[in-house]
C-alpha cells in the first residue's frame, strides 16, 4: 500500500478515467493509460518505470530507440511430427489444450457479445457465432505454427466495446494499429502495468451489470454462478472458472434431483419453483442460421434477414426459428432492428417500422 506506483495507477489511471467516462469523453480509457505512462517515464522519480537498476537501465535503453524493428530470421517454430515416443501424454495434452481453448473462447465471445448487446434473448446466441469460432480456431492454429502467443479472442476487447467499437471495422482498425505498433515497440513495451490495471478494473465493473440477470433467488443457480465469477480472477483463467461453475452446478442440481426421485417427490429444495429451467432443445435449432439458409437454397446465406414477432417481440434470423406450433405468425419488418435484447447491451434503438 505504500508503493507510490499503486496510487498513481489508482488516481491517475482509475479515478481520472472514471470521471472522463462519467462525462462520456471519447478516448477516456486511452487518456488514462497515456497519463499514467507519461508520469512514469521520467527518471529519476519515485514512480518511474526505469529505476536505476540493471533491469531499469535495460528498459530505458530500449525505450530511447522509439522506433525499432528486429529482422525475423526464423518464421516457423521447430516442428516434430514423430509422436511414436509420446504415448498417451500427447493425447492428454491435446484434450487439455482443446477444452481449455474452447472454454476460454466461449467465455470471451459470449461475454463480449452480451456486453455489446448482440445476444438474441430467445436463442441466447449471436449472429455469426459459428464463423467467430472458425476464425478463432484458424488464428490459434496458425499462430502456434509461427511460434506467436495465442491468436485468439481476448477479454480486453471490452475496453473497445465500452468506447462504442462494436463492428467489424473496429477489428480491422485494431489490426492496423497492432501492425503499426510493431515498429514502435519501444514505446508500447514501456507502458507500465499500473497504467492498465485500473482500466481493466473499470471495464470489468461495466461488464458486471450482466450479473443482475443471474437467478440469485435459487441457490442451485446463484452459487455456481458466484463460484464461476470468483474462480476466474483467482486462477487467471476463464476456463477454470467455467469448469468450477459447471461442476458445482452439476453436483448441486443432480444431487437435489436424486433426492427428489428417491423420496418420490416428497423432499424437494426450498424455492424450487424459482429455479431457472432449461432444456437441451435449442429454440433456434442446433445449426447456425447461415447453415440453415444454405440448406434452404438461399444464395445470400451470409445476409441476415430479420423478422419480428408482433405478439411477443421476438427478433430472430430467418431459418433459425423452430417449428413450435404455438409460435404466433411472424411479420417481416424493416427499419432499425435491435441486435440483442435485455438490459445487458450498451444501448440500441429498438424502434420497429412495419411494412405495408
Amino acid at each position: 500500500m505504500r508503493n507510490p506506483t499503486l496510487w498513481i495507477g489508482i488516481f491517475c489511471g482509475g479515478i481520472v478515467t472514471a470521471f472522463l467516462m462519467m462525462y462520456r469523453v471519447k478516448g477516456a480509457i486511452i487518456a488514462g493509460i497515456a497519463l499514467v505512462s507519461i508520469i512514469s517515464w521520467p527518471r529519476p522519480t519515485e514512480v518511474t518505470y526505469f529505476p536505476n537498476t540493471p533491469e531499469g537501465n535495460q528498459r530505458f535503453d530500449f525505450f530511447k530507440n522509439v522506433v525499432a524493428f528486429h529482422k525475423i530470421q526464423k518464421v516457423l517454430v521447430a516442428q516434430e511430427w514423430d509422436l511414436s515416443g509420446a504415448g498417451g501424454q500427447f493425447g492428454l495434452a491435446l484434450i487439455t489444450f482443446l477444452y481449455v481453448d474452447i472454454l476460454d473462447c466461449t467465455g470471451t465471445l459470449y461475454s463480449m457479445a452480451r456486453f455489446a448487446g448482440f445476444i438474441d434473448e430467445r436463442t441466447q446466441d449471436f449472429e455469426g457465432s459459428a464463423m467467430a469460432y472458425i476464425v478463432d480456431a484458424l488464428g490459434i492454429s496458425l499462430g502456434s505454427l509461427f511460434g506467436s502467443p495465442p491468436v485468439t479472442a481476448y477479454i480486453e476487447s471490452g475496453a473497445g466495446i465500452s468506447e462504442g467499437g462494436i463492428t467489424g471495422i473496429t477489428a480491422m482498425v485494431t489490426g492496423i494499429c497492432f501492425f503499426i505498433s510493431v515498429f514502435f515497440a519501444p514505446i508500447f513495451a514501456s507502458i507500465p502495468p499500473w497504467a492498465t490495471g485500473s482500466t481493466l478494473i473499470i471495464v470489468g465493473s461495466m461488464m458486471m451489470k450482466a450479473a443482475a440477470d443471474i437467478n440469485w433467488s435459487y441457490p442451485g443457480d446463484g452459487i455456481p454462478a458466484f463460484v464461476t465469477i470468483m474462480v476466474m480472477p483467482f486462477t487467471y483463467s476463464i476456463a477454470y472458472g467455467l469448469i468450477a461453475g459447471i461442476i458445482t452446478y452439476i453436483i448441486l442440481n443432480t444431487g437435489a434431483w436424486i433426492i427428489e426421485m428417491a423420496s418420490g417427490g416428497r423432499i424437494v429444495p426450498y424455492g424450487k419453483e424459482l429455479k431457472d429451467h432449461w432444456t437441451w432443445r435449442i429454440p433456434g435449432g442446433f445449426f447456425p442460421a447461415w447453415v440453415v439458409r444454405i440448406a434452404h437454397g438461399d444464395r445470400k446465406f451470409w445476409k441476415r434477414e430479420e423478422y419480428h414477432d408482433a405478439d411477443v417481440g421476438v427478433v430472430s434470423a430467418i431459418g433459425a426459428l423452430g417449428t413450435n406450433a404455438t409460435t404466433p405468425p411472424l411479420e417481416k419488418v424493416s427499419g432499425e432492428l435491435p441486435v440483442g435484447g435485455g438490459s445487458s447491451g450498451i444501448g440500441r434503438d429498438e424502434k420497429f417500422v412495419k411494412e405495408g
